[in-house]
Order: C-alpha cells, then sequence, then structure tokens
C-alpha cells in the first residue's frame, strides 16, 4: 500500500484485495468515456461491506494519477462521501464545493497535497492562489471562486444548490469532463439533511459532461427511494454488486490468512467463504478473529467455533453492532423498536403459501406475551417499514409484505443482540450457548476436497461465459461454445429429496443449463454409476426447468474407465480429469488446484 499513490487512501490492504476487477475497471472505463459525453450517471448497488466504497476510492486514485493532466481528454476524478452528521445548508454546500476545489485544482496543477492535506479555507485559496500559474483556465477557476465566495458570504439563495451545480457548471462552460464519486449518498435521505439534496441533483446528474457515480450503505434508501422514484428516476445507469464468488471468497480466505499469519486449509478456505455468504467483510473478520484466537481454522467444527466468537463479541459484532444501534437510534418512535427488530429475526414462517414471509401478527402477540403492551398492527407495519430502510429487513413494497435478510451472519447476529440488548441476558452466557449450538452443528461438509472442486468449477463457468473452449478440456472433439450469460450458477442445489438428488455445480442461462458433478477421487478412475446419477439429476432438471438444452459435466480427478468414458461418449457427458481441468483453469486465468 505504501508504493501506490493516493489521494482518498484505501483502507483495504492490496495484499488481501480480492475479486471487484469487473467494477474496478467498468468505472475506469466509463469514467475516460466521460472524455468523449458517451458516460451515463451510474448507481453502483449492493449490500453492506461489499467493498463499493474500496472501489470508487481506488478508481479515483487511478484517474488521478494515471493520466496526463494537460491533455484535453483528461477527466478530473472528484470523490465525496455525505456525512451522516447534522448540517445547515449553507455549511454543506462550503465543504461540498471546497471539496471539488481541491480536486478540480489539485488534479489540474497535479499537487495531490490540496486533496491529502485537508486544508482549512484560508490555506486552500492562499494554495491556489500560489499554484494559479499551473493552472490551464484562468477564467474558469475565477468562477470557481467566485461561487465559493458566494456561499461563504451568504450571498447565494439556495447555497446547497449553488454547490451542487457547480461542478456542471464549471464542465459545460469550459467544455471539460468531470466525475463526480459520491459515497454514503442515502444519507441525503436521512434527518440530518433539512433541506433538497436530491432534488437539486437532477440538472447536475444529466450532464454529459460531468456524469455522477453514486453508491452508499443504504440499499433500500438507494433503490426505492432516491434512485427508483421522484426528481432522479431513470437518470441513473444501474449495476448491482453481489457477493463474492465462491471461487474469489476462497482466494480472499487464503490471502487473508496469510496476511494475518493464521493457519486456514486449501480446503477449508472455501468453506469459511460459504458459511459467511461470500461477504468479503465477514470474510476477513473470521480470519482476523482466528488470528486474534490463535485459533487454526482447521476444521468445521473450528470455523464454527470462531464464528461464534466474532458474532457474539469480535469483530462482526462491533461492525454489526455499531449499524444496528445508529440506525434504531434514528427511528425509535415507539420505544419498541428493537424488540420488533428482534422478533422479525426470530419469526420463521413456515406455512406453505406464506413461507418467508413475516408474520405481523405473530409479532404482535409476543409484544404483548413478552412486553405487556397491545401494539396496532399499523405501528408495528411502520416500524418494520423504517427498519427495512436500513437494510436490517427487507420489505416487499408492492405485495405489502415483508421477510427477513438474506444475510445469515446477520440475522445470527439480531438474535443474539435480540437476547442480550432486548432481553437483557448476560452477554457471556448468551456467547456460551451460541458457541455450544454451533460446536454441536452437523458437519455440512463431507468431502472437502470434492467442495473445492465444486468451487473451481463455478468458477470456470461464470469465467467462461460468451467464451469459445477447446473441446479438449471437456474430451469433446468439437469446441465448446459457451453461454452468453448464467442467470444464475449455483452450488449444492436439491431439486428432489433423497439420496444423489443434490446437484454438485448447476448453471442456467436462457435457455442452456449446465448439470455439473464433483468427484475428486484419487488412487482409482470413476465408474459408471456416478455418471447415471448425473443423468438422473439432469433428468430432474429438465422435468422442472424445462430448459432448451442440458449439458452434463463431470469433474473425475483421476479420469474416468474404458466403460465410463464410452458411457458418457454415449450420452453426451463432459469429463475432465485434473490435468485438463487445471490446464482450463490456467486458460480462464484463475488459480490451478492446490495439490493435496
Amino acid at each position: 500500500m505504501k508504493n501506490i499513490p493516493w489521494v482518498v487512501k484505501p483502507i483495504v490492504p492490496e495484499e488481501i484485495y480480492t475479486d471487484r476487477e469487473e467494477f474496478l475497471e467498468y468505472f475506469y472505463k466509463a469514467a475516460l468515456e466521460a472524455a468523449h459525453r458517451r458516460t451515463m450517471s451510474t448507481v453502483l448497488l449492493g449490500q453492506r461491506r461489499m467493498g463499493k466504497t474500496e472501489i470508487f476510492k481506488r478508481v479515483v486514485n487511478r484517474l488521478f494519477f494515471e493520466q496526463d493532466h494537460k491533455s484535453p481528454h483528461a477527466v478530473v476524478p472528484v470523490y465525496f462521501s455525505f456525512p451522516d452528521t447534522q448540517m445547515d445548508s449553507q455549511s454543506f454546500a462550503k465543504k461540498y464545493i471546497e471539496n471539488f476545489m481541491r480536486y478540480y485544482v489539485g488534479f489540474y496543477t497535479k499537487k495531490p497535497e490540496l486533496i491529502t492535506g485537508e486544508i482549512e479555507t484560508q490555506e486552500l485559496l492562499f494554495f491556489i492562489e500560489k499554484y494559479r500559474k499551473d493552472y490551464p483556465f484562468t477564467d474558469i477557476l475565477d468562477l470557481l471562486l467566485m461561487k465559493h465566495r458566494s456561499i461563504i458570504k451568504g450571498n447565494s439563495v439556495i447555497p446547497h444548490q449553488t454547490a451542487l451545480e457547480t461542478p456542471r457548471r464549471i464542465s459545460d462552460i469550459d467544455d471539460t469532463s468531470i466525475v463526480m464519486f459520491l459515497d454514503e449518498f442515502q444519507n441525503t435521505r436521512l434527518p440530518q439533511y433539512n433541506f433538497d439534496i436530491v432534488g437539486f441533483m437532477q440538472e447536475a446528474v444529466e450532464s454529459p459532461t460531468c456524469p455522477h457515480f453514486v453508491t452508499g450503505s443504504a440499499m433500500s434508501i438507494l433503490a426505492r427511494e432516491i434512485i427508483g422514484r421522484g426528481s432522479l428516476f431513470g437518470r441513473f445507469h444501474g449495476h448491482d454488486i453481489k457477493s463474492l464468488s465462491g471461487y474469489w471468497g476462497t482466494e480472499l480466505a487464503r490471502k487473508s490468512a496469510c496476511y494475518y499469519k493464521i493457519e486456514v486449509p486449501e480446503t477449508m478456505a472455501p468453506v469459511l467463504s460459504e458459511k459467511c455468504g461470500g461477504n468479503p467483510f465477514y470474510i476477513n473478520a473470521v480470519v482476523h478473529q482466528a488470528a486474534e484466537l490463535g485459533q487454526p481454522v482447521s476444521n468445521e467444527k473450528a470455523l464454527n467455533k470462531i464464528l461464534a466468537v466474532d458474532i457474539t463479541s469480535g469483530f462482526i459484532w462491533g461492525e454489526l453492532n455499531d449499524q444496528v444501534t445508529k440506525w434504531i437510534s434514528r427511528i425509535n418512535e415507539y420505544n419498541i423498536t428493537k424488540w420488533i427488530l428482534y422478533l422479525s429475526a426470530l419469526d420463521e414462517n413456515t406455512e406453505e403459501e406464506n413461507r418467508g414471509r413475516l408474520n405481523i401478527e405473530r409479532i404482535q402477540q409476543e409484544l404483548l406475551k413478552r412486553e405487556g403492551k397491545n401494539v396496532p398492527l399499523d405501528t408495528i407495519r411502520d416500524v418494520l417499514i423504517k427498519l427495512s430502510r436500513g437494510d436490517l429487513l427487507e420489505y416487499l413494497e408492492l405485495g405489502g409484505w415483508f421477510r427477513r435478510v438474506k444475510d445469515p451472519i446477520l440475522l445470527e447476529f439480531l438474535k443474539v443482540w435480540g437476547r442480550i440488548e432486548v432481553e437483557g441476558h448476560n452477554h457471556n452466557l448468551v456467547q456460551y450457548d451460541l458457541e455450544s449450538r454451533y460446536g454441536k452443528a452437523l458437519k455440512r461438509f463431507h468431502e472437502y476436497k470434492g467442495y473445492l472442486a465444486e468451487v473451481h468449477m463455478s468458477q470456470i463457468l461464470i469465467s467462461s461465459q460468451n467464451k469459445t473452449l477447446k473441446g479438449h478440456y471437456f474430451n469433446s472433439e468439437k469446441d465448446i461454445e459457451m453461454p452468453w450469460r448464467f442467470i444464475f450458477v449455483k452450488n449444492r442445489m436439491r431439486l428432489e429429496s433423497g439420496k444423489g438428488r443434490e446437484i454438485d455445480v448447476i448453471a442456467a442461462s436462457g435457455s442452456e443449463i449446465w448439470v455439473c458433478q464433483s468427484k475428486w477421487v484419487t488412487g482409482k478412475k470413476i465408474g459408471i454409476a456416478p455418471l447415471k446419477d448425473l443423468i438422473s439429476q439432469a433428468e430432474i432438471v429438465k422435468k422442472d426447468l424445462d430448459p432448451e438444452k442440458i449439458q452434463m459435466w463431470i469433474f473425475a480427478h483421476d479420469g474416468l474407465t474404458k466403460q465410463a468414458q464410452a458411457f458418457a461418449e454415449k450420452n453426451g457427458i463432459f469429463w475432465s480429469k485434473r490435468q485438463e481441468f487445471d490446464e482450463l483453469l490456467e486458460h480462464l486465468s484463475l488459480r490451478k488446484l492446490p495439490d493435496l
């Protein structure tokens, strides 16, 4: 990290930063295309702690240092994070326009210290005048300083409007290119801003010379309230960021283990990633916690113990407790918000027709039983809606119903948090109970090596989309035209109950489905029986999903017997032994399977 120049410092160490290349390249290239007026304002949407802020920071740094600032096609990058503190219109306007001045003048004069120094107003103005000779657009600089004076002296009728529209005005007048990277954009919808920011952003974000890239840590507010309706509706291109794939989650677990100097065996890295739902923050937190405890992640039982500690008192507890506490403090109008959040985490609706929906009546009954308060259903609904704005549960607005958050770690945390903060149980006893329960949990992964290969198979499918692969990799005489895009790629999917009905890897495009199986068996070749199981699974998929084409593929570490090879050829089953599998991984610039 020390050798990489920055104007806005990244948080994640370079040694463990993993797999966000797709987004880094997208926003970098999109920013450069603004010089040719081909870029639309874009929102990056995703759950908390998916690396959105880190992406923006890294792209801004790259744009600042890798461009020729004298080029007519240079694009000025500006990073701003909306504070969550109380602000009036003039204070915000001053902060926003001075931040812009630092980046704009700092870029054209190649003086990153204007940004990194976080200098005060008078110092900023002094340095701007000092570097004026290095600045190519003197008239524009005078206009910028005039806008700033107008805000400082209180001459601007609506100061925040002046500040928000200045970047576009500057870029339009001189026909230069500016890209605004705005983080924590959801804060513009919170009470601390008692003036309208979003309304005045409409004209600013429509600029072809000054597109705005926005993101934030409350996906529901961004998607539903800011971008999904009102003055900004239809003015942003959407880009979703999700959990790391099994492969990249595995890579992060490995890198993190090396960074924190704790043992995480090759076979346990994908298990750790899966247990954390592919969330990069959780993965790093668990590895860091293992290092703090001096406890190698040697098996699933050890991993469960470390998870229990982290959820109840470690890095995950600290982060999620802060998130929950801050959000509740904003909406605790009825003094029952904590109870409703806790009870929503406990509610498990198993009714077939309403599976997954929160039962509001049951929450009402539990409140009466536990607190002696008969709370109206409308009040409970109102609290649930406000909790959903903080991504603590999901609100299906069109259907008018709620469901628990799809984050298994957050859900487990809410149950623990509720016992401690709401019911008042002893923290140490709650931690003991969770560790005990996790310690007794049934083993979910019975074949670590097989699952490791499954994770690599999944990534092969993801990385090979819209590519043509040599038939050699699959023991096929013909080359393989891979689907343009897979709608989903999943591990361990069960379409029917019964033995042999769990599909190791399934990937579906619009018309084609891949059904895959992993057999990491060494010392002997695979016979016909697993191939028959694979065919049975494919038949279930065909019956349930009715695709135009099904492709079967099996990884057999030491290969197939001659009879199995003939059976595979007859039934159109692709197969790859270790050598071909590793060659395919290398071809796709992925890491080969480890030697175990």
